[in-house]
């Protein structure tokens, strides 16, 4: 017999059902029919209707396996809504953001968030001379996240080339974008779905694992359509150097006569820099920045669904691009990639923007902030791990003057958080060159997969095509991080780390004393693979039976377990 032959699950299950003798019950009896007697389909439509309780508590149950959303620390995404919000998505679950006709006040609550962010990133205004207010010429539409945002950032710029090489009578074939190698999937897609050659810029070790921005000005050509600069790396959570970037080419400008555009992909950093970093130039105060994209769903903190970009003028958005429509009752002006959706997650940040204010949000990233260097610092303190995130690292004054160039005028010096090095609140971290030359057969994977049994889940990957061969981990700092899961966090990666050095040198030793009888190198790997296996709590257990007092222990003549 194949101890590894593969056995279906849900075949195996079907027979046994099949052939099991059950008594038929009445829905008035028993209304559980699912639950006992059959399984539902899977993959065709059932021919007969269902009872809806019974539908539900099966998804329920369908659906219990999955992580818990609060203590997934791989993902960018707000997993957190209040009760307020909860209800505020309920009342308007059906509302169609695409239907503006019908939903006058919801298309009115949009252009607001669409205002509110223009003024955040700084876009330029008049003052309106009766009532004092900023006005903006700016431009944007919310989307269904980051990823559509930069596609529709991309096809603006495009567009523009295009319109402007046609002027000078020259060829439109063969665009081309810049972007760093760090860049998220959703960049590298623009570029493959419309058509742009994608011109990836390197990373390494001396550029913090960012766009290496010495290889920027020998990518550039007539050709280049813009580059997407990224406010908050996916791999370490750092922000790209807008300002250095633009000042580069400016230099291409006034050396060949080009004219490079910057699109700021502010994804998570979009949010997190105006309030945690705020003398940080990045943003349309930058003459050569004309879009920017964020995720409301991420550092916005609404529920998954929602992004936005935003064009600093409304000329910077082609007329070609945008669509009237005669439709749901009403002449709307459109620009996306998606139609219907639903509407309720933009009522949702606008409730964040009005409930939490400028001193809200500042209060959040503050603690995401100060925790994230919290764990980064005890990380480091361990000599297991080495943090190749920079947030907890301390800004000099030569790091001060290159990079908080903005003036605010009510906040005249750095705060807190701009005495570190700038960049969202993600500790990206690797077992440290100690531990892996000392012990180079523990895999780092083993050590995400541990941490997974404990209820963290906590990716390794590795870094980008140019350093393909370091392997991180990393863990997002949001809100719903506070210090006691991050106690339960710290303790369990130092039980986790001492747990595979023992494993290490538990096969050492079986491995060192070949000599030995074969029976006690298999009781010594059988504990060692239980030991990994449970997350090192079976050794404790036992311990804890073998240890004297009230009848436990090896003269315990049966075990009682949990009621």
């Amino acid at each position: 017999m194949v101890l590894s032959k593969h056995v279906d699950a849900y075949d195996l299950e079907y027979e046994l059902l099949k052939d099991s003798r059950k008594v038929k019950l009445s829905p008035d009896e028993f209304n559980d029919e699912y639950n006992s007697s059959k399984l539902p389909p899977r993959f065709v439509l059932p021919d007969e209707s269902a009872d809806e309780s019974e539908i539900y508590k099966y998804l329920n149950e369908d659906l219990a396996l999955d992580g818990v959303p609060t203590l997934n620390l791989a993902s960018f995404v707000n997993t957190y809504v209040s009760d307020y919000q909860t209800r505020l998505a309920a009342e308007n679950l059906t509302k169609n953001l695409a239907d503006n006709d019908e939903y006058p006040s919801l298309m009115d609550i949009q252009n607001r968030c669409v205002t509110i962010l223009s003024n955040l990133w700084h876009a330029p205004y008049k003052t309106d001379e009766k009532t004092g207010a900023k006005v903006v010429n700016s431009l944007g539409t919310a989307t269904t996240g980051s990823s559509e945002a930069i596609m529709l950032a991309g096809l603006a710029l495009k567009k523009r080339w295009q319109a402007k090489r046609k002027a000078q009578g020259k060829s439109t074939e063969n665009p081309n974008i810049l972007m760093a190698t760090c860049a998220q999937v959703a960049l590298e897609k623009f570029a493959v779905y419309f058509d742009v050659e994608n011109r990836l810029i390197p990373v390494n070790a001396e550029s913090g694992h960012l766009i290496d921005t010495s290889k920027i000005k020998e990518n550039v050509d007539e050709n280049t359509i813009g580059i997407f600069v990224i406010m908050g790396s996916t791999f370490t959570g750092a922000f790209e150097p807008v300002e250095e970037i633009s000042k580069i080419l400016d230099e291409v400008e006034k050396e060949r006569g080009l004219d490079i555009r910057i699109h700021v992909d502010g994804a998570s950093g979009g949010f997190v820099a105006p309030f945690a970093f705020p003398h940080l130039k990045w943003d349309f105060a930058i003459d050569r920045v004309d879009s920017i994209n964020t995720s409301g769903h991420k550092f916005g903190m609404t529920s998954v669904g929602l992004g936005w970009v935003i064009w600093k003028d409304e000329s910077l958005l082609p007329k070609n691009l945008r669509f009237s429509l005669d439709y749901l009752g009403g002449v709307e002006e459109t620009f996306g990639l998606n139609f219907s959706r639903p509407g309720f997650p933009v009522i949702l940040q606008y409730y964040n923007f009005l409930t939490l204010g400028r001193e809200g949000y500042t209060k959040v990233f503050d603690g995401c902030l100060s925790n994230a260097r919290l764990l980064s610092d005890y990380l480091d303190k361990t000599t297991y791990f080495d943090v190749v995130s920079v947030i907890h690292k301390s800004a000099s004054a030569e790091d001060k003057k290159k990079l908080l160039t903005r003036e605010v005028k009510d906040l005249p010096k750095p705060t807190v958080n701009e005495e570190f090095q700038p960049g969202l609140p993600v500790v990206a971290f690797s077992f440290s060159k100690e531990m892996r030359e000392k012990y180079p057969e523990i895999p780092q994977e083993l050590f995400s997969t541990l941490l997974r049994k404990r209820g963290f889940i906590v990716p390794n990957y590795r870094l980008p095509p140019d350093e393909t061969d370091v392997e991180i981990l990393r863990v997002v700092v949001r809100n719903s991080l506070g210090l006691i899961l991050l106690e339960k966090l710290i303790q369990d990666c130092t039980e986790i780390a001492e747990l595979l050095i023992n494993a290490a040198k538990s096969v050492r030793e079986v491995l060192s004393n070949k000599e030995e009888a074969s029976k006690h190198n298999t009781s010594t790997l059988h504990d060692l693979l239980l030991s990994i296996a449970s997350g090192g709590i079976q050794p404790l257990r036992q311990k804890q039976h073998e240890e004297d007092g009230h009848k436990a222990g090896v003269a315990k003549k049966s075990y009682r377990g949990t009621c």
